[in-house]
């Protein structure tokens, strides 16, 4: 409690001190240039060529800004949404099916649940093997500071996603008035809905056949099969503009970049990555982080992932996952507290507060990949999603110039207050380091 309170001390020391930057028409108008730039490559779904021009363009951007960048390709499958109705219809299959043979229907349920599992939470895929590939690409900006003892990597995603019946009006306002009675968020309600099934199918197999038994089956294989309706809706829907998810965190990630380059940290090597395959399973992400495991130290290394900033007020993730909850690193996790609670007793310009979802972000597969990781987004007062999620209101008009400020100037100060951290790390050391070097 004492050291919260420090924090907070120091927090409002450092803001009293620097009067709030007004925000610059230039670089306001800069933001919304590469939002309505993104948007006009229309039709940006992962693996198309409209996306490789989208990436190539925002890496001449970073080129423009004195960064070095460069293109990586990866290989991404823009059809994730089938590849999750397949797990579904599987599990329902296997439902149905072990009512004659149970044995085979538990096992053909308890595959399908396994390969979900892994598949939502990025670390493997065993289904996706039968769905084509597409070619797609990570830009990437290595830093200007190798030397520094901790790389900060600020990621956003170039692609954009499909709608559906899913991300409509009624269906978001149900998942709202759902979420207050479940236990867990309503996203892992498909993927629980299959692991449910594995206790009652393991029952039948060891002879138990009831009608008690049938209700409790009947319920989680018509939200499977309904699930799976609603996946190949999706992947039939139309694609958005994504002018908020997710060109809002590719303006706000440039416009960082290139302040941080005007004023460099000293302990902090500031990359910059904006994915590909983002919307399929954070598969440019996934990708980025196994072909460089060899430069990224996993207790040297911070993703920070900027995701639809551009209306409402700042939230960090403190956790999330479409599974089970997959906890962001603590060390940021306190910082954005700390500035949080001193922006609240000043002129509250943020109104950040603290987030915990069932959704995904590049942060999780920087997580799954062993990565300290973390989120910032911003959602409108109530809202369990991003506004004009996956919808097709999702244009440069409907953007926030004050909110991609708010996310832009909080996210700076976890920055700079990441790097002083590091700074006071570096001076002084924990004991034992001392012992040893003194030994």
């Amino acid at each position: 409690m004492a050291n919260i309170r420090r924090r907070r001390r120091r927090f409002k020391r450092a803001n009293s001190q620097r009067a709030p930057e007004p925000a610059q028409p230039r670089r306001v108008e800069t933001k919304l240039d590469v939002i309505r730039e993104l948007c006009s490559f229309e039709q940006r779904l992962a693996g198309t060529d409209a996306e490789r021009r989208a990436a190539n363009a925002m890496a001449a951007r970073l080129r423009t800004q004195g960064r070095r960048a460069e293109t990586e390709s990866i290989y991404v499958h823009p059809q994730a949404p089938l590849v999750w109705a397949l797990h579904c219809v599987l599990a329902s299959a296997g439902s149905v099916l072990s009512i004659s043979v149970p044995i085979a229907g538990f096992a053909i349920v308890l595959v399908a649940t396994t390969a979900f599992y892994f598949d939502l939470n990025t670390r493997r895929h065993f289904l996706r093997f039968l769905f084509f590939r597409r070619a797609s690409q990570n830009v990437v900006s290595r830093g200007s500071n190798p030397d520094a003892p901790t790389k900060l990597i600020l990621s956003a995603h170039v692609d954009t996603a499909r709608t559906g019946i899913m991300f409509g009006k009624r269906v978001t306002s149900a998942a709202r008035r759902i979420s207050g009675f479940l236990p867990f968020p309503h996203t892992r309600l498909v993927f629980w809905s299959a692991a449910a099934l594995l206790p009652v199918l393991g029952a039948r197999a060891a002879g138990v056949d009831t009608d008690g038994l049938a209700v409790l089956q009947i319920v989680p294989t018509l939200i499977l099969l309904v699930s799976a309706f609603l996946f190949v809706d999706w992947r039939l829907g139309t694609i958005v503009p994504g002018a908020n998810d997710d060109a809002s965190g590719v303006a706000v990630a440039l416009s960082l970049a290139e302040r941080l380059e005007a004023e460099p940290t000293r302990n902090l090597d500031v990359w910059v990555v904006l994915t590909g395959g983002e919307e399929c399973g954070m598969e440019g992400m996934r990708s980025f982080a196994r072909s460089h495991k060899d430069e990224l130290d996993p207790y040297k290394t911070i993703v920070l992932a900027i995701d639809s900033v551009g209306a409402g007020d700042v939230r960090w993730v403190t956790s999330e996952g479409m599974t089970i909850s997959f906890e962001m690193d603590l060390r940021v996790d306190q910082l954005c507290e700390a500035i949080a609670e001193a922006d609240a007793e000043g002129e509250n310009r943020y109104r950040a507060s603290a987030l915990h979802h069932g959704y995904a972000t590049d942060a999780l597969a920087a997580r799954a990949a062993g990565l300290r990781a973390s989120a910032i987004t911003c959602l409108e007062p109530g809202a369990i999603v991003p506004a004009n999620f996956h919808t097709m209101a999702d244009t440069p008009e409907a953007i926030d110039p004050k909110a991609l400020d708010r996310a832009e100037g909080f996210t700076l100060e976890l920055i700079r207050a990441l790097d002083r951290d590091l700074g006071r790390a570096e001076k002084h050391p924990p004991r034992r380091e001392r012992a040893a070097s003194a030994a």
